[in-house]
Parts: structure tokens; C-alpha cells; sequence
């Protein structure tokens, strides 16, 4: 096997490489062994793709639609560099009777773009806005390999795991953050045989960098006034980003600025009281106080009263995460779900809100059943006990360390507990 990133080596027969491909992938696909020309990239996509559930005759599904799918891309940093894309690859795909494609880290397609004949026959294998590609869902493709690997890739005919994949041919490169270098998603460039060239996986490499660039310099400001955001999830303590400044919260005014970031019609005193406090005991007079110390964090008028309420709108992780949800944008609620809420927290409603997220979260990703999902549940901390999760797990990767942690969870809580 070879260990080069391209797809097809110049000089090479088009044709009998893709019948030489066919044969290796009915091979593969029969035996579970990989024979030549199929290169280590590609073989080690493959296992990936077996190991994740794919079948050879899958077909991906689509996720986002219409205002929701609107409504992420709107939100999704490579939303920024779009223009740049375009400039850069549109014409190429338009005259090439190609496609250009964005997706997020996930393999999700956030954008498919090109010529109107090549997008309707892409169309017929869900190719399309909103499509998750990633390649625990449908094997070996260009950008879903691109993310998992964080590397370009050129993928080629009978390349593809999926059959129903395998006339195209397509090339992307992930694009990074370039604060923080993780993958933000890929580039992508598909189309017909002709993009089996070692130009097309250096096209996309050169408009990956140039939006990586772009990021850089035209990276948004922190929120300013008339707008905050607060990282209540997975901290004791939350992050308020308020102003222009980034405020860490007692726990105490943690959980009140949480409650009132998603009440933002806001709560009375008897409602915030109830909220807060196991302990009825508890006083007005002592929730006021607490109310006056965090106007004081907090700045001139940014706590009302009558009722208790932030007078900014406030973007909450916990809110990012419920939206998601509710849109069916699995994969992305995942991404974003740092943790429990508040973990530390026992007031009342918080104590709610954080079972009811953990749970509608955790639900929907055994429903969905993605392995790569529930590993990621599944070796969290929070979620390290979860014995759903794991059978869930179990069923989709059954691996030995998965079946051996399962097996464990099954004994315990089969065992007698102490009087």
C-alpha cells in the first residue's frame, strides 16, 4: 500500500486504477482485507468506517433544514471566510462542472455550491446543505476524512467506502482556528475524474490557508455593550463576558445569573427565593443582599428589579445547547455541551435544569446511536458511570475495553447494596 496523499499518481490510467479500486473495496468489503493499490490513508479509513457501523451501501442522512440549518451556519465562524471561498473556488467549480462544500468539524455540510447539473446529481446522495458526512456516518469521503484526520485528502472513486459514492472524486482541507488550532471544518472540492490531480488537493490546501488567514485577521471582539455571554456548563463557577470584561462569578451569583439568563422576562423575589433554596428558612433579606452585592459585579444598571432581571441579552452555553437540541442538530449540542451545569450547585432549579439538559442530551445521542458520540459521553467524566450510554456504545462499537467497562457497570448494579 502506499502511503501517498494523492489519489491518483500523474501518469496514471484513470480507468484501470478505478477498476483495480473496485476490486480492493469488494475485497475489503467481503474479507476485511486490504490488498493493493489502496493507500494506508484510505485502509485506515476503512477500518475506521467498519469500525464506526457504516455499511457499504449507506447513504447519509440530513439534519438541518431551512431555518435551522440558516440559523447555524449564521453562528458558525466559517461563516466569515465564505466570501473568500467563493472568490477563490467558485469559478474554478462552476466552469469544472464541480462543487464546492464547506462543512463543520463534525462533517456536517454547511455549504454546497457550484454548477446547477453536477448539484442535482449530488443531490440524489444527500450531498447537500445540512448532510452530516463525517466519516463515522458514511465513510470514507473527502471532507469527512479531512476533519477526522486534520489533514488534506484526496479521495478517489472506488476510494469512497460508500458505493453509492464512488463515481465522484473530491479533495479538501481542513481549516483551522488559528488561536487555538483545532478544527473548525473542511474545504472541498467535488466532482468527476478530472479532479484526480495533484493540483485540486493543492487548490483546496492554498484556500484552506487563505481562510485560516483571513480568521486571523478578522477575529470577532469579545461582546461589548448591549450584549453578554455566559459559560455556566461543565464550571463550579460561571464565565460572564460582559462589557469587554470576562467576570468569574461566586458560585452564588453564578446560579443566580444563570436562572435569570434563561428567564430573561425575569423572576420575582418569592420565584428567585424558591429557586435557589433547598432551606425555607432562607429570608428576602438575605437574597437582597446577595442581589446588591452582584449589581455591584455586575455594573449601573445592569440587574432590574420588579422583576429581578439582566437588562442585556445574555447568550448562554446552556441556551446554545437547548437549541440545538430542539433543532435536531445533535453532533453540534454535543460540541457544545462542556458538562453538567453548575455541577456544584444544589439549588433547586439549577439542580432541574441540569438533569433535565444532561437527560435530553444523553437520549438523544442513544438514539442517534453514533459510536464516536457516545464514546465521547461515555469517557467523560460525567458519564463514565452511565450505564445506558455504555450499552448504547456496546452495541455500535463493540470493542473489548467498551464491552470490559460495560460488563463492570452491569456487576455493580447487580450487587447488594449495604443496609
Amino acid at each position: 500500500m502506499s502511503d501517498s496523499w494523492l489519489a491518483l499518481e500523474p501518469g496514471a490510467d484513470p480507468v484501470e486504477r478505478a477498476r483495480s479500486l473496485r476490486r480492493a473495496h469488494e475485497t475489503f468489503t467481503r474479507a476485511g482485507t486490504v490488498s493493493r493499490p489502496v493507500r494506508d490513508v484510505v485502509a485506515a479509513s476503512w477500518r475506521r468506517s467498519v469500525r464506526a457501523g457504516v455499511g457499504p451501501d449507506g447513504t447519509a442522512s440530513v439534519e438541518l433544514v431551512d431555518a435551522d440549518l440558516s440559523a447555524y451556519r449564521a453562528d458558525h465562524p466559517l461563516a466569515r471566510v465564505m466570501p473568500l471561498v467563493r472568490e477563490l473556488l467558485g469559478t474554478f467549480a462552476s466552469d469544472g462542472e464541480h462543487l464546492l462544500a464547506v462543512c463543520d468539524a463534525h462533517g456536517s455540510l454547511l455549504w454546497v455550491e457550484g454548477h446547477p447539473a453536477t448539484r442535482r446529481r449530488a443531490d440524489r446522495m444527500n450531498f447537500v446543505p445540512g448532510a452530516r458526512w463525517a466519516e463515522s456516518a458514511v465513510g470514507t469521503n473527502a471532507p469527512g476524512t479531512a476533519v477526522a484526520v486534520g489533514k488534506p485528502v484526496q479521495v478517489f472513486a472506488a476510494e469512497h467506502f460508500i458505493r453509492r459514492v464512488q463515481p465522484w472524486t473530491c479533495a479538501a482541507a481542513p481549516i483551522h482556528d488559528p488561536r487555538t488550532g483545532r478544527v473548525l471544518g473542511a474545504v472541498d472540492i467535488t466532482g468527476g475524474d478530472r479532479l484526480a490531480h495533484p493540483h485540486s488537493l493543492g487548490f483546496v490546501q492554498a484556500v484552506a490557508r487563505a481562510a485560516e488567514t483571513h480568521l486571523a485577521l478578522s477575529a470577532p471582539e469579545r461582546p461589548g455593550a448591549g450584549r453578554a455571554e455566559l459559560a455556566a456548563l461543565g464550571r463550579t463557577e460561571a464565565l460572564l463576558t460582559l462589557d469587554g470584561r470576562r467576570i468569574r462569578l461566586s458560585r452564588r451569583h453564578s446560579e443566580i445569573v444563570a436562572l435569570l439568563a434563561l428567564h430573561p422576562e425575569g423572576l420575582t423575589g418569592d420565584e428567585l427565593l424558591c429557586a435557589l433554596y433547598e432551606d425555607e428558612r432562607v429570608t428576602p433579606v438575605t437574597l437582597r443582599a446577595e442581589l446588591a452585592r452582584l449589581r455591584g459585579v455586575l455594573g449601573p444598571g445592569r440587574l432590574g428589579s420588579r422583576p429581578y432581571r439582566l437588562t442585556v441579552p445574555v447568550e448562554s452555553d446552556v441556551a446554545v445547547v437547548e437549541r440545538r437540541l430542539r433543532s435536531g442538530a445533535i453532533t453540534e449540542a454535543a460540541t457544545a455541551y462542556a458538562g453538567p451545569l453548575l455541577p456544584g450547585s444544589q439549588a433547586p432549579a439549577v439542580v432541574r435544569t441540569r438533569r433535565r439538559l444532561a437527560d435530553a442530551l444523553r437520549n438523544a445521542l442513544i438514539a442517534r446511536g453514533d459510536p464516536d458520540l457516545l464514546a465521547d459521553w461515555a469517557h467523560a467524566p460525567w458519564g463514565e458511570d452511565d450505564l445506558d450510554v455504555w450499552r448504547a456504545l456496546v452495541t455500535v462499537r463493540p470493542t473489548a475495553a467498551a464491552r470490559s467497562r460495560l460488563a463492570a457497570l452491569e456487576c455493580e448494579l447487580a450487587a447488594p447494596g449495604p443496609w
